[in-house]
């Protein structure tokens, strides 16, 4: 099926192109962050190769964006050592669809940081509408070592990862 967009969205402004997240995440989407009032915002313009079959966001590419961002986000919201979180569990609740060449952006809270474990809670919006809340666990894994991905992100406003977390 081809869907032809009717309009195609800008990101919010400060958004830049980011690499974060593993080589398959940005296999998938063109990744966009921003820091904004202390919190890792993330999104993506709707593209064709994304869309289900109802001409919106297919809800697989809306869960990635939600692993990606409840677990990066904790690297950078917290003081935590940038370590790989992989997911325990991880729930989405789709409320509304994301059309061809929107601007979906979401932003997490993280809830608690244990010894073990990160739980993060966050919303997916388009177009001014929740399109999904999402709900992940992570486990604390190793470090990580140095790589093109996530390491080092920089965003305008971001304050500087504290001593003893690369």
């Amino acid at each position: 099926m081809t869907t032809k967009p009717t309009a195609i969205d800008t990101p919010p402004a400060g958004f830049v192109p980011v690499k974060i997240g593993s080589a398959f995440a940005s296999h998938c989407a063109a990744f966009q962050a921003r820091w904004h009032e202390g919190q890792l915002q993330l999104g993506f313009i709707v593209e064709p190769h994304q869309v289900n079959p109802g001409g919106h966001c297919h809800g697989g590419m809306l869960s990635l964006l939600a692993d990606v961002l409840l677990s990066s986000a904790a690297q950078y919201q917290t003081d935590i050592p940038r370590q790989f979180l992989p997911t325990i569990g991880l729930q989405l609740d789709f409320m509304n669809g994301a059309p061809l060449g929107s601007w979906v952006q979401a932003e997490a809270t993280i809830l608690q940081v244990t010894k073990n474990l990160v739980f993060s809670t966050g919303l997916l919006s388009a177009r001014g509408k929740p399109v999904a809340r999402a709900s992940g666990v992570f486990r604390r894994g190793p470090l990580l070592p140095d790589s093109d991905s996530d390491h080092g992100l920089q965003l305008p406003g971001m304050p500087p990862r504290p001593p003893g977390c690369p």
